[in-house]
């Protein structure tokens, strides 16, 4: 199971960090992402991050922006988003990839969180 949160309003500018907590000790194995999904559009990929934590990618319109680590002894991943904009608004999903390597394709991800709201105010 995963366990998105960390989700709330924020001034744009702001930060928040999202986290990704999930059950079972293979956890440490797999590749992570985060994919965001705002109000009648595509769910989209925000960033991900390797088995070991050794490699990341992110979208373009977020590099530099955020950052995405992994803590694999507390099976967390996160999400530090920096200098928000309006439309970074959206529901952020965490994803797990059954293979240690990164991808950035929505469909190569095999289990999804439940997903949280992210509200950046202008």
């Amino acid at each position: 199971q995963l366990q998105a949160s960390g989700g709330g309003l924020v001034q744009a500018g702001g930060s928040l960090r999202l986290s990704c907590a999930a059950s079972g000790r293979t956890f440490r194995n797999y590749a992570v992402g985060w994919f965001r999904q705002a109000p009648g559009k595509e769910r989209v990929f925000v960033a991900t991050i390797s088995a070991s934590g050794g490699s990341s990618n992110y979208a373009g319109s977020v590099k530099g922006r955020f950052t995405i680590s992994r803590d694999n002894a507390k099976n967390t991943v996160y999400l530090q988003m920096n200098s928000l904009k309006p439309e970074d608004t959206a529901v952020y999903y965490c994803a797990v990839r059954r293979t240690s390597w990164i991808s950035s394709l929505v469909n190569e991800y095999d289990y999804w969180g439940q997903g949280t709201l992210v509200t950046v105010s202008s």
